[in-house]
């Protein structure tokens, strides 16, 4: 048997990749089709928006010429994919021609002719309409937003609103193409979407004004501190027929998507436990809105959505219970313990304003464990750790600017898709992380330390 492999990205796939895929399958008896990761297309340019991956790997299965469907993730992998598959010939297309001649030492090397007249850089250009967005809430994360939404292709930020104008002016200021409104509704009449970056107990109100006049919608996490709001607002948005994301930056990051992929094929076995923890000290005497009990203050609120989001992704919302253990000071908890109990296995996080903590992430298993160092949760580096230490392996990733580019990434893709959901960060998933907030509030399982 003669087999055949063949690597592309195939966004927007269209004729010239079907003519690709077919001439391929022809030198051969099995076609093994290589699709390149969103995280590994990110060191060829500006990020491609209009099909993820998983959408990118279904249109080349509905082709029906790939026997095998692989991803790409590294460089050098196609020297591993030629001798794990026994390969007997590459080929890729014409354009790139003599860039791969040095694969001739594993396999024998085709270039196929490409099909003239279109390609999905043409297509991008040619039927691309860009998405206007707007901020509403100016501050520290958002002024750092227009640099990070311009190596994202399909998006523009054209409008910026804050109750504060010298915080909206200051942003248009520094980016000529965005202007400065003191009026919502004129904001609203300029945009198609919206980023909502403003303190928390805020979020309701805009996200609720800003679906209501049918636009998408992006808001900084913790989305909202009400499960029942949550269930509202989303079912709000499929009602307009608009995008609700929440903005956790951890959850886009190409590590932890591939670390929970990995988890979930059962690398180091059935989940037995998961320990998260973030902490970062403020100084109590500065008047911040982290540690204002009238602004949704306190260690939780602010930083526990990251060591919520691997506890969630792979165990679920449907915990037998949530014990918080938290010492208080002035309204506001300065640290805060979590303990979930499920019913095969135990997780807890910790959050801290006021007191240090070591911020890993382990996940152990029934056959290993995964060990993510801190800042897990911008991490660009895990490993996977067996009871044999020459089973051991480490992962790189890269992590790019402030990591907001991949949350923008998937915004934007939702938007021009049609997908009202991200398996990134799924709408139970972000309603029960706005329930875990409430039961907070409502002191439910609650003790003082």
């Amino acid at each position: 048997m003669v087999k055949v492999i063949t690597y592309g990205t195939y966004d927007l796939l269209h004729q010239g990749h079907i003519n690709l895929l077919r001439r391929a399958k022809s030198l051969g008896d099995y076609l093994i089709v290589g699709v390149t990761n969103d995280n590994f297309d990110r060191d060829r340019g500006k990020l491609n928006v209009r099909n993820n991956v998983l959408e990118r790997v279904e249109a080349v299965r509905a082709t029906g010429y790939a026997d095998k469907i692989i991803i790409e993730d590294y460089v050098g992998q196609k020297i591993d994919d030629i001798q794990k598959y026994e390969v007997d010939i590459f080929a890729i297309g014409s354009d790139w021609e003599g860039k791969f001649d040095y694969l001739n030492e594993f396999c024998q090397v085709v270039y196929l002719p490409r099909t003239r007249g279109i390609s999905s850089t043409m297509l991008r250009s040619k039927n691309q309409n860009e998405v206007c967005l707007g901020i509403i809430g100016c501050g520290r994360v958002a002024k750092r937003f227009p640099i990070e939404a311009s190596v994202v292709n399909g998006v523009k930020i054209v409008a910026a609103y804050d109750i504060d104008n010298k915080s909206a002016n200051l942003l248009s200021k520094n980016d000529k193409n965005i202007k400065a409104y003191t009026s919502l509704v004129d904001f609203y009449e300029k945009i198609d979407a919206v980023y909502i970056a403003t303190p928390h107990l805020s979020h309701y109100y805009y996200i609720k004004k800003s679906l209501e006049l049918e636009k998408h919608v992006l808001c900084e996490t913790p989305m909202l501190l009400s499960g029942d709001q949550a269930v509202e607002l989303y079912k709000l948005a499929e009602m307009q027929g608009k995008v609700l994301m929440e903005a956790n930056k951890t959850a886009h990051c190409p590590a932890f998507n591939h670390l929970m992929v990995m988890i979930k094929s059962g690398l180091i076995g059935d989940i037995v436990d998961i320990e998260a923890s973030l902490s970062k000290l403020q100084d109590c005497k500065n008047d911040l809105r982290e540690l204002d009990p009238a602004q949704a203050g306190g260690s939780l609120y602010e930083l526990g959505s990251y060591p919520l989001l691997p506890i969630i992704k792979l165990l679920g919302v449907d915990y037998e219970s949530l014990t918080f253990y938290s010492r208080m000071d002035n309204g506001i908890d300065l640290y805060t313990k979590g303990i979930f109990r499920y019913s095969k296995a135990t997780c807890s996080f910790k959050v801290g304003l006021g007191v240090k903590t070591e911020g890993n992430l382990v996940i152990s298993g029934t056959k290993g464990y995964a060990y993510v160092p801190a800042p897990w949760w911008k991490t660009d580096y895990f490993e996977l750790r067996y009871e044999n230490q020459n089973e051991n392996k480490k992962y790189f990733y890269k992590w790019d600017g402030a990591g907001l580019r991949y949350e923008i990434q998937e915004f934007i893709s939702c938007i021009v898709n049609k997908r009202y959901s991200t398996a990134r960060l799924r709408r139970k998933e972000s309603i029960g992380m706005a329930n875990i907030m409430q039961q907070f509030s409502d002191r439910k399982n609650f003790y003082n330390i």
